[in-house]
């Protein structure tokens, strides 16, 4: 039966995997995300989960044995964060090339050096090329579901890929927030279990190809980055599905709000998208015409979606967690190539902010509203939000 409860980021997540039953969970911890893998433990021994939970020794092994389990035909769930993805990383890309629909949470972490367990987005950020779906969550009601939706994309016979659902730490990870959960006949019915084709079959026995070279490697990658094109459509389908099943859905791979007649645009993903929205209502009563453009899904790259809603806005900016040193903002890449390659002729500016799990305050982005607003946003380099400059001598 379906519940209101007060929970954390982590929590949600971890009863959203319990309704999804995966055979197998491969846990090792790590903060912020302990917790999930904590409960789900609970879940395992109190009987209210029927899953093998296997507690293994490293980050690494943790994947691995999600790839072992995967491979035949078992629904898998394990999560990570910062250093521990990274410890991942040969494995991730064993998962996606060998399309098995593993789904994994990352509470976003800082990287080090200098160590750090607060949050920023540059772990995930750092994998966009593993091949991976990535979808991002702003709350933790949008994290509950969007793992049950992660399942129903990965499990698409049109796709077969890994998906990282990912959770802003311990902004996301650790508040507690209402939630609302689902009954568990519905879930069935969402996601029902359905055997792989790639699994293993040892009466029917066939070649996995984890080995091609230079003669079928190509077409290995071809139809791997098909399959992520593909995924667009279904995680559109997914959302919708699961608004008609359970009554909520988040515009599939971006969404808008009060985007139709805005001038300046901020384009953003994850917790702070909450945040932003509230500042859009202030400035909205002031009759400045500001709208928020929220990415869900980091990969397969949501291009044309952002482009339909922000082509007639006079300025765009982008706010992210991470920055490629030397460069920009990985996410400011991907939306200026995206209007660029669509011919829209829009200025974008790119703040960074939230390294390592510093604030961005409502101040912060009312600051970037005006300066979108007035056009004065610098165009081609980041900025950083809430810089200490005393302290770099910047």
């Amino acid at each position: 039966m379906s519940e209101k409860l007060f929970v954390s980021g982590d929590e949600a997540v971890a009863l959203a995997v319990r309704q999804a039953k995966p055979h197998v969970i491969a846990a090792y911890p790590i903060t912020p995300q302990t917790i999930v893998v904590e409960r789900l433990s609970d879940f395992v021994e109190d009987g209210s989960l029927n899953s093998q939970y296997m507690y293994v020794e490293s980050e690494h092994s943790a994947m691995c044995a999600c790839l072992g389990a995967s491979s035949i035909g078992a629904r898998t769930f394990t999560a990570t964060s910062s250093q521990g993805l990274l410890y991942m990383v040969e494995g991730l890309h064993y998962a996606s090339g060998s399309r098995f629909p593993i789904v994994m949470m990352n509470a976003n972490r800082s990287i080090a050096a200098p160590w750090n367990i607060y949050g920023d987005q540059r772990d995930s950020l750092a994998e966009l090329e593993s091949g991976w779906i990535q979808m991002y969550a702003e709350n933790a009601q949008e994290a509950y579901d969007t793992i049950l939706e992660a399942y129903k994309v990965a499990e698409d016979p049109d796709v077969m890929l890994p998906v990282m659902v990912n959770l802003d730490g311990f902004v996301l990870t650790h508040t507690y927030e209402l939630l609302h959960t689902v009954d568990q006949d519905k879930v069935d019915a969402y996601i029902p279990y359905q055997q792989f084709a790639n699994r293993m079959d040892l009466d029917n026995p066939k070649a996995t190809c984890i080995t091609a070279g230079p003669l079928y490697n190509m077409e290995f990658r071809y139809q791997q980055h098909q399959a992520m094109l593909n995924a667009v459509e279904k995680i559109k389908a997914a959302d919708k599905a699961f608004g008609e099943t359970f009554g909520r859905s988040y515009g599939g791979v971006v969404e808008a709000y009060k985007c139709d007649d805005a001038e300046a645009i901020l384009i953003t993903l994850g917790s702070v998208a909450g945040t932003t929205r509230c500042v859009v209502d202030e400035l909205r009563e002031q009759g400045k015409k500001v709208g928020l453009l929220k990415i869900r899904c980091m990969r397969p790259f949501p291009a044309k979606e952002i482009v339909e809603v922000v082509k007639n806005a006079k300025f765009v900016g982008v706010l992210e967690k991470d920055v490629s040193f030397g460069f920009e903002g990985v996410v400011y890449t991907d939306v200026c190539s995206a209007l660029k390659s669509a011919g829209v002729e829009i200025p974008a500016a790119n703040y960074v902010g939230g390294l390592g799990g510093r604030s961005i305050y409502k101040t912060d982005i009312e600051k970037i509203y005006e300066e979108l607003l007035a056009g004065t946003a610098k165009v081609g380099e980041a900025s950083f939000v809430n810089l200490r400059r005393d302290i770099c001598g910047a």
